[in-house]
């Protein structure tokens, strides 16, 4: 496996909607997950979708780790797939959510999610897979779908004095 190159905000590609995945079984795709999911890894991220490390295609890869598991509607998740996916909130119940991203490093901003949203797409192996998402796995899913979409989080910030670096986000910014 390969460890691939982030794109950072400024980078084109990060603004451009990604094409759907015609073949998910192709080889060159399952090799593209296994790169993006060690990438992720290696990055400490919890998500990471396909333009941002420089490839136009609709998938993303998640996981949800124990420390980030908000209770049983929201389990730990081991690193997976989510290819041409389709998300529609449940309702219109938001919530504020503290974002960062691995093609913005350092920065972290209160972005406004839907608390639940359905989703459905392909899983690893091409098959179709589905359901409700909330808590944190909802935020990865909406974050790396925008990806997909050519949205970056600060897009999506209703108020940019929200936003700062880390270190002083996390002294400070811990407010809803």
């Amino acid at each position: 496996m390969t460890l691939l190159k982030i794109a950072r905000m400024g980078h084109p590609v990060l603004l451009q909607p990604a094409q759907p995945v015609t073949d998910p079984q192709a080889p060159a795709i399952r090799t593209l997950v296994a790169d993006m999911i060690e990438t992720m890894l290696d990055a400490g991220g919890v998500g990471l979708a396909a333009p941002q490390v420089h490839q136009g295609l609709r998938l993303f890869v998640y996981r949800v780790p124990e420390t980030r598991s908000m209770g049983e509607d929201d389990p730990p998740r081991l690193p997976a797939v989510l290819i041409n996916p389709v998300l529609e909130p449940v309702d219109d119940d938001m919530v504020d959510r503290m974002e960062g991203c691995l093609s913005i490093p350092g920065l972290r901003g209160w972005v406004p999610r839907y608390r639940r949203i359905a989703w459905r797409g392909l899983n690893a192996d091409g098959q179709e897979t589905h359901g409700i998402a909330s808590g944190f796995l909802a935020n990865v899913f909406q974050h790396e779908y925008d990806h997909l979409n050519g949205i970056l989080y600060p897009m999506r910030m209703t108020d940019l004095g929200r936003m700062g670096f880390d270190t002083e986000m996390a002294r400070y910014g811990e407010r809803p």
